[in-house]
């Protein structure tokens, strides 16, 4: 891609929305974006109010004329100029995230969102419309799918290492919601956090849920087809959800279990996942994010690193350090945004485009048939069918 990117000669440019200048996710978008100089930010909304929204962009570094009030004031004027943007970064809340997204698509920009991509199933698959026929690129930011053990992982799969699957455990555990914080003093966050008819159909989903659910279709290649879920809160008498537990079955037979929680006391982000085959079985946890641990049948178990010389290239140039030295979430991100950005410079330069496994808009679409579904089977409490359209659930398809 190096001699693409010599040909398009500049960084592609980033909007962004929402991430104000005290928002840790702004600054990983931000970051994460400019991180290998595919792109650089000019423009940006940072704030409901107009007012704070220019101001924080120009603390920001950002030109006053990019520094802008409302989003339909950026897409109009952006469309508009010589030096447009080329994208749009959503990450404000979640139930703006389908109006934004749908305004920046019909504006002719590429998006990346933020999870959960839509509140509902219906308008998740109406985004995948709109990028299709638009022609444009949709992306979600799943960071853990893009850690270098986590794509090994996948490939491992693909590559048939395990066999056919037969199980798949995923888990997230944080205590963000472990303390009673309804009764504590609310910023605004917070009370568009605790208000389910902005956060989503289920807090827990919208918050971690999505990417242990998108995780673990990742890298077992399977969409789940069926859910019997158990959803509600911990925390005795909390009206929104803090838990969400499912078995699954996913596609072709295999079984699956999840858990999620906010509430869980002494959680700190413990995402988990297990893969297992006919021929063996691969563990990865976030707490230690460059290792991968893969035990096949008659062998020894295996710790695969980062860095590891004899890793595909593609998972080497995933990493930017050598094997020992950390690196974390903000470079996951990046390889989100890196990737992007080599498929919309090929495209521009009409050269064939590169098969990358960032995560796409059709995945976010299966994220929203597996929460209704969730929420339907507690509601029913029985199994209840995830919905299986639209197509190419899964990115690299």
């Amino acid at each position: 891609m190096s001699g693409l990117r010599e040909q398009f000669g500049r960084p592609l440019r980033l909007a962004v929305i929402g991430g104000g200048p005290d928002a840790w996710i702004g600054r990983m978008h931000r970051g994460a974006a400019e991180m290998d100089g595919w792109w650089r930010v000019v423009a940006g909304v940072f704030s409901s109010d107009p007012a704070r929204s220019r101001a924080a962009g120009v603390g920001m570094g950002l030109d006053s004329a990019r520094s802008y009030g409302d989003v339909a004031e950026m897409l109009e004027k952006e469309r508009r100029l010589p030096d447009r943007i080329d994208a749009v970064a959503i990450m404000a809340p979640n139930d703006t995230h389908y109006r934004f997204a749908a305004a920046a698509l019909d504006a002719g920009f590429d998006v990346i969102g933020e999870k959960p991509v839509t509140q509902t199933f219906a308008e998740a698959t109406d985004l995948v419309a709109r990028t299709r026929r638009h022609g444009r690129i949709f992306a979600i930011a799943h960071g853990y799918a893009a850690y270098p053990m986590t794509r090994y992982a996948r490939l491992l799969v693909r590559d048939g290492a395990l066999g056919a699957i037969r199980l798949v455990q995923v888990e997230y555990i944080q205590s963000a919601l472990a303390m009673r914080i309804e009764v504590g003093p609310q910023s605004s966050r917070l009370r568009w956090l605790l208000d389910p008819q902005r956060s989503g159909q289920a807090l827990v989903m919208s918050a971690i849920g999505c990417h242990a659910q998108h995780l673990a279709s990742f890298v077992s290649g399977l969409a789940a087809v069926r859910v019997a879920a158990d959803v509600g809160a911990l925390l005795p008498g909390r009206k929104v959800i803090d838990y969400v537990s499912a078995l699954i079955e996913f596609q072709g037979g295999a079984r699956g279990t999840f858990t999620v929680t906010q509430a869980a006391a002494g959680g700190e982000n413990d995402i988990r996942l297990r893969v297992y085959g006919e021929k063996g079985m691969l563990d990865w946890s976030h707490r230690e994010p460059s290792y991968l641990k893969l035990a096949l049948l008659g062998e020894p178990v295996r710790v695969i690193g980062r860095g590891d010389t004899f890793l595909p290239p593609e998972i080497v140039a995933a990493g930017r350090t050598p094997r020992g030295h950390p690196e974390g979430l903000r470079e996951a991100f990046a390889n989100i945004y890196a990737e992007i950005a080599q498929e919309r410079i090929a495209l521009a330069l009409s050269a064939p485009a590169p098969n990358l496994p960032y995560p796409r808009i059709e995945e976010g679409a299966h994220t929203m048939a597996f929460i209704e579904a969730c929420v339907a089977s507690q509601r029913q409490g029985a199994w209840v069918d995830v919905a299986q359209s639209p197509p190419a659930i899964l990115s690299g398809n």
